[in-house]
């Protein structure tokens, strides 16, 4: 491990004791490990790691106290009350409503994030005039009640549109309208049912859903094996009812032209694998520690 990832390994390590901790903050690296993870930080560090320029990166930890958090609501740039609005609780009272109001849209987008929200302020954020904003509400509020669930799907924002028919399930009104919409006609047909005329559709992302619909007949699957576009037959390949000559079959036709391709193909399949975790470092003894912060000039 480099030098610099072991000092970070170290501002990490519990029951560290302060006066070390205090030596970690001359490093750059360290000091950002002790700033966003030490759930031990005194007043006095928390000062100091201000005093080194480090607020922002305090203000995403949520072990810092609320009275200071609540400080950083307040602060001048936008990234540091993006960090705090992430995560904060509504203390004082009143907090989380005067983040909903920030001028700056990444601010509101941040705490549309926020576990601690309520549900009134969640519904503000997804009338937000910005589409950033309602697009994190899409992300955080998957059991949006109906009201905003329709308001949401049906929004002038295309993008919006999209991201929430990939959230929710819409309701059966709405479904003609978003299966004929282009920005949503994809996404749509996991809610439809499986037509010759979907599975012929011009558009390749509309038949490649067609292609993963769980509820796709053998004669329209027989079809889609065959499709011009490898990515539907990669989802015909991934099929768990596609017969397994049917499946080697496909699989020998899919050639993809770049190492991101056949990652997509065989993500989609199940066949990639993730390398396994690195373990983590074992914590060093104060004599260990000491050695390395002389090694680093610290």
């Amino acid at each position: 491990m480099e030098l610099d990832a072991e000092l970070s390994a170290l501002a990490a390590q519990d029951d560290l004791p302060a006066d070390l901790v205090r030596r970690l903050l001359q490093h750059p690296g360290a000091r950002h490990a002790v700033a966003l993870l030490r759930r031990d930080l005194t007043d006095e560090l928390i000062a100091e790691i201000i005093e080194l320029g480090s607020v922002r990166t305090l203000a995403g930890n949520s072990s810092v106290p609320s009275r200071i958090r609540a400080r950083f609501a307040e602060h001048p740039e936008p990234a540091v009350r993006c960090a705090v609005a992430a995560s904060v609780r509504d203390e004082p009272l009143g907090l989380l409503a005067r983040l909903a109001a920030d001028p700056d849209p990444s601010v509101r987008s941040f705490l549309a994030m926020n576990e601690h929200l309520p549900t009134e302020l969640l519904a503000l954020l997804a009338a937000d005039s910005e589409a950033s904003v309602r697009s994190s509400v899409i992300q955080r509020w998957r059991d949006a009640p109906d009201d905003v669930r329709r308001m949401l799907l049906t929004d002038a924002d295309p993008g919006i549109r999209s991201g929430s028919v990939r959230a929710f399930v819409p309701p059966a009104d709405l479904l003609p309208g978003l299966l004929a919409d282009p920005v949503t006609r994809a996404a749509a047909v996991a809610h439809a049912v499986p037509t010759p005329e979907l599975a012929a559709d011009p558009d390749s992302d509309v038949r490649e859903a067609v292609a993963a619909h769980p509820d796709l007949p053998p004669g329209l699957r027989d079809v889609l094996a065959g499709d011009q576009d490898i990515f539907v037959r990669n989802a015909i390949a991934a099929r768990a009812d596609t017969p397994q000559a049917m499946r080697e079959q496909v699989v020998a036709t899919l050639e993809p032209d770049s190492p991101l391709a056949e990652w997509m193909l065989s993500f989609s399949r199940g066949t990639h694998t993730c390398p396994p975790a690195a373990p983590a470092p074992p914590n060093l003894s104060r004599q260990q520690a000491e050695s390395l912060l002389a090694q680093a000039g610290l």
